[in-house]
C-alpha cells in the first residue's frame, strides 16, 4: 500500500464523497491532523485515484452519482484486500451496516459526521493496521523487530509468533500467563520485555530491578502502603503493581529475590491480588507479568535458593533469549543499526562502518552481548573523525580472539566427516566432565548459555 505511517497515525487517506462543501471540509480537517488526503466525487474517480496512488484508508459515501458505494467497496477491496475503508451516509439502515461490515468495511458513519469521532476512529484503526503490519512483517521478514530489536535469528522470531497468538485471544493483562525470559547478562531480555509489552496491548509499564531494592522495602515499594502503617507514613501510597494496573510489571533479575519476597511475589503473581503495607483487605490488580533472569533457576530451586512453585507460576511461557554469539548472522544488522542511532544521537548523521571494522566485529566473541556491543560502537562513533568507523576505532575489543563461533578455530574436518550430532554429545560430555558436572561452567566452555546447555544435554540423553 502506498502511504508509509510514520511515528504517529499519520496515513494517505482517499475522501470518496460527492458533496463538495462537506468534501472539502473533511480534507481540511484530516490535512490538519497531518494526513495525505486525496478526493474523488464518484466511483469511477475514486477506483482511478486507488490504482493511481493506493491509500491506507478510504472514506466512502454509500451513495455516489454513478455506483453504489457497496460496489466501489468491493472493487477497493479487490484492488487491496487490507484497505481499511469507512463507509459514510446519510441514509444508514441497520440492514447496510450489516452488508457493509459483511464485505469488509472497517466501521460505518452517519451523517451529518462528528469530525472529533471521526478522528478518533481514524486514529484508532490506523494504529491497529500499523500494528497487524509490524506483526505481518516480523513473521515473513523477520528483519526489525519491535522496540528495535534487530534480527533474523528464528529463536527470536518464534517467540514474537508465540506471543502475537497470545494477543489475539484478546485476554485482559490479569488473564495473560507469566512470562519468563532468560538467557545471559547483557543480551536485551529488558528490551524484549518491552516489545512483548506492545505487542500484547500497551499500557503502562513498570520495570521493577529486583537486585536494586533492599528486602525490608520490597514490599512497600511493591504493593503500596496505607497511611500510619509505619513511622514516616504520613498518607497512603500505590505500589508498583498498582501502577502497573491495565499494562505490564516486569521483575528485572528475578532470581535475585532473597527467601521471604519471594512467598510475597508469589501470591501477587498466583493470584493477581495485593494488599498494602497496614491494609486489611486485598486489592485486585490488572497486571501482565513478565520476569527477567540471567540465572539457572533449575539450579538455584535445586540448591533451595529459589521457591519451585514460583519458578513454577512465572514460567508458564518461558523463553531463552539467544547469546550475541548464537546470533552471528545479526551482527551487522545491529552494528549498523547502532551506528545509525548513535550516529544521530551525537550530530554524526551518515556515519558507517568499514569493511575493516566489521569484519572485526564478526570476528569477536562479544561475551557482554548486545550491551557490550552498543558500548563499544558508542565509544567508536564519539572517537571516529572520518565518515567511517574504521577497525582502530574499535580498539576496546581484540582482533581475532578466536571467539566468533563460540570456540576455537582450526578444527580439521577428517577425510571420512563427521556424524555432527555425535560430535556434539561428545563434546558436551568432555565439557560436563571437565566443569565436574557443574553446567555453567561447561556452558561457558561451549560458548553456550545455560538453557541452550540444558536443552542440549536433554536432546542427547545426557541427564
Amino acid at each position: 500500500m502506498g502511504g508509509l505511517l510514520c511515528s504517529g497515525p499519520v496515513a494517505a487517506i482517499l475522501i470518496v464523497e460527492d458533496e463538495r462543501v462537506l468534501s472539502r471540509e473533511l480534507s481540511r480537517f484530516l490535512e490538519q491532523a497531518g494526513h495525505q488526503v486525496r478526493t474523488a466525487r464518484t466511483g469511477a474517480e475514486a477506483l482511478e485515484c486507488a490504482r493511481e496512488d493506493p491509500p491506507d484508508l478510504a472514506l466512502l459515501d454509500l451513495r455516489l452519482p454513478d455506483r453504489s458505494g457497496l460496489e466501489i467497496l468491493d472493487a477497493l477491496r479487490e484492488l487491496d484486500g487490507a484497505l481499511t475503508v469507512i463507509l459514510m451516509t446519510a441514509y444508514g439502515s441497520v440492514q447496510d451496516a450489516v452488508e457493509a461490515m459483511r464485505r469488509g468495511a472497517t466501521d460505518y458513519l452517519q451523517k451529518p459526521l462528528d469530525l472529533e469521532e471521526l478522528g478518533l476512529l481514524i486514529e484508532r484503526v490506523l494504529s491497529e493496521q500499523r500494528r497487524d503490519r509490524e506483526l505481518e512483517y516480523l513473521r515473513e521478514r523477520g528483519r526489525v523487530l519491535p522496540e528495535g530489536i534487530i534480527g533474523e535469528d528464528e529463536r527470536l522470531l518464534a517467540i514474537f509468533d508465540q506471543v502475537e497468538r497470545l494477543a489475539k485471544a484478546n485476554l485482559p493483562p490479569r488473564e495473560r500467563p507469566s512470562i519468563l525470559l532468560t538467557g545471559e547478562t547483557g543480551t536485551g531480555k529488558g528490551m524484549v520485555a518491552h516489545a512483548l509489552h506492545e505487542v500484547l496491548g500497551g499500557g503502562p509499564f513498570v520495570e521493577v530491578n529486583c537486585t536494586a531494592m533492599p528486602a525490608t522495602l520490597v514490599e512497600g515499594e511493591l504493593f503500596g502502603h496505607e497511611r500510619g502503617s509505619f513511622t514516616d507514613a504520613r498518607a497512603s501510597r500505590a505500589g508498583l503493581f498498582e501502577a502497573a494496573d491495565g499494562g505490564t510489571i516486569f521483575l528485572d533479575e528475578i532470581g535475585d529475590l532473597d527467601a521471604g519476597s519471594q512467598a510475597k511475589f508469589l501470591t501477587a503473581i498466583e493470584e493477581k491480588r495485593i494488599r498494602r503495607l497496614g491494609s486489611t483487605r486485598d486489592r485486585p490488580v490488572n497486571v501482565q507479568v513478565v520476569a527477567a533472569t540471567h540465572q539457572d533457576l533449575d539450579e538455584a530451586t535445586a540448591s533451595g535458593g529459589f521457591r519451585a512453585d514460583l519458578l513454577h507460576r512465572l514460567r508458564v511461557l518461558s523463553f531463552e533469549i539467544p547469546a550475541l554469539r548464537e546470533r552471528r548472522g545479526d551482527l551487522p544488522l545491529l552494528a549498523r543499526r547502532f551506528v545509525a542511532q548513535l550516529g544521530k544521537q551525537y550530530g554524526r548523521p551518515g556515519l558507517g562502518l568499514s569493511r575493516d571494522a566489521e569484519a572485526r566485529i564478526a570476528d569477536y566473541g562479544w561475551p557482554g552481548n548486545v550491551r557490550e556491543l552498543r558500548n563499544v560502537l558508542e565509544r567508536a562513533v564519539l572517537l571516529a573523525t572520518r565518515d567511517e568507523i574504521g577497525a582502530e576505532e574499535l580498539g576496546a575489543i581484540p582482533a581475532g580472539d578466536g571467539t566468533a563461533a563460540g570456540g576455537p578455530r582450526g578444527i580439521s574436518l577428517p577425510e571420512g566427516g563427521v556424524v555432527l550430532e555425535d560430535l556434539e554429545r561428545d563434546l558436551i560430555r568432555q565439557a560436563l566432565d571437565r566443569a565436574e558436572g557443574n553446567r555453567t561452567r561447561a556452558a561457558a566452555l561451549l560458548g553456550l548459555s545455560r538453557d541452550t546447555l540444558r536443552y542440549r544435554i536433554e536432546k542427547h540423553g545426557l541427564e
